[in-house]
């Protein structure tokens, strides 16, 4: 808090190396301009020709770009004057191995990688600890913006009832394709592709995987539980979260008294709801004693019929354009926007099609599988396949659509670092089982 005012009196520059330039670092880098205190070192991309174009329609000219180191491969780099890597490659298995080097190298890391830190997170923020750097959710990403407000009320002594985003998901989306997402989106081929946005990736958030994969993200840093059959993209209003988002013995929607859920912005019918928060974060909180809930009513505060629960939320998040936040926070106060702290959750693969064997699997947003969030004690005890461990898989057996695929209905090409960190983390839990 407060990190605007500690920064006039940091005199050192802080050096930060970008790994990946795509749509959420472009963003990062329109308001570069404008930061103070903060040096680009380094980009790191397999495309430095694409990367420079990107810089440049961010808003950098040609003499800023001049001075940044480019580079193809992050070992290139351990050894220069960097304080904060960003990673947001948005592959979870290259993701992974890239925090691991750079935590190794006793270097902060920002994850703008959803992907890996679900997949691998508890092991790299134990690892972040063991080498006492920073592992970080990336602020303006919807996972830290939400951990903020979790922290906010717990701080404040409220009880957290329920935390989550909003988006626009429809049931009939689960079987969205690249090659169909900017329909659903609701965009035009062409306004995507001006924008630079990639099809896979956005449709991602069209079949809930993105979803799926940022509240598992939550319940990861916040110890909140997971519903008991994944999301269920109630169509709420932010006028009804305190109505709506509470426990259903409560008169609510859902099953837990402190657990995640995602909210859509349409109806059945596909028609956009009154008031929705397809942009933004909430948290439903509750008081404690009667003297809380009746402040609640005394300052106008929302809050389900019987009183007791009430709920605050920011309309939008930012994306790239706030991440400075997450740097400053990391140099200034030497903390996190948030990270994984338990192994409570995590993203496993449905088929989206009937799959035959020798049919490889495209990951997160693909044409083969979507995501569905579960307890890790439940993909761990049924040897799910989790969503991030998808991308190249083969199958060698047949599955048919709508079906949950298992670890021994693939051959996966393992990568040794994520091997490390999967059966670190599932010795977590066959210890807690125990």
């Amino acid at each position: 808090m407060y990190l605007h005012s500690k920064l006039q009196n940091h005199n050192e520059m802080i050096n930060v190396a970008l790994i990946g330039c795509g749509k959420f670092i472009s963003m990062f880098l329109s308001q570069y301009n404008q930061l103070n205190k903060i040096n680009i070192d380094t980009i790191v991309d397999i495309d430095i020709e694409k990367a420079k174009l990107n810089c440049i329609n961010s808003g950098l000219n040609k003499e800023t770009i001049k001075k940044i180191n480019f580079a193809n491969s992050l070992d290139d780099t351990l050894d220069r004057n960097i304080e904060i890597y960003i990673e947001a490659t948005g592959n979870p298995i290259i993701g992974t191995q890239h925090a691991s080097k750079v935590i190794q190298a006793n270097k902060n890391i920002v994850m703008v990688n959803v992907e890996a830190d679900v997949l691998c997170g508890k092991y790299l923020s134990d690892l972040a600890s063991k080498h006492n750097v920073n592992y970080s959710m990336a602020y303006g990403d919807q996972p830290s913006l939400i951990l903020e407000q979790i922290e906010w009320a717990r701080l404040n002594g409220f009880l957290v009832t329920c935390a989550g985003k909003g988006t626009k998901y429809h049931s009939s989306f689960e079987y969205s394709t690249p090659d169909n997402v900017w329909d659903n989106y609701g965009l035009t081929q062409k306004e995507a592709k001006e924008a630079g946005m990639n099809p896979k990736m956005f449709n991602s958030f069209v079949t809930g995987d993105k979803s799926s994969i940022e509240m598992a993200a939550v319940a990861n840093a916040s110890g909140l539980k997971c519903p008991n059959n994944g999301l269920s993209y109630p169509s709420v209003g932010v006028l009804d979260i305190a109505n709506k988002l509470i426990p259903k013995d409560m008169g609510g929607l859902i099953d837990h008294e402190g657990q995640v859920e995602v909210i859509s912005s349409i109806d059945e019918n596909k028609k956009q709801i009154p008031n929705d928060l397809r942009w933004g974060v909430y948290i439903v909180i509750k008081a404690q004693n009667n003297y809380t809930k009746k402040c609640f009513k005394e300052y106008g505060m929302i809050t389900d019929k019987s009183g007791n629960y009430s709920s605050i939320w920011r309309p939008y998040h930012y994306i790239g354009l706030e991440l400075a936040q997450s740097i400053y926070s990391i140099a200034l106060d030497k903390k996190s926007t948030g990270s994984t702290k338990f192994f409570n959750a995590e993203v496993i693969a449905v088929a989206k099609k009937d799959l035959n064997i020798g049919d490889i699997l495209d990951g997160e947003g693909g044409f083969a599988a979507r995501g569905k969030l579960i307890s890790s004690r439940d993909s761990i005890g049924n040897k799910f396949l989790p969503l991030g461990l998808s991308d190249g898989a083969t199958i060698k057996k047949e599955i048919k659509k709508d079906d949950v695929i298992k670890m021994n209905d693939v051959n996966i090409n393992w990568n040794p670092e994520v091997l490390k960190a999967r059966e670190y983390q599932i010795n977590l839990i066959k210890k807690n089982l125990n």
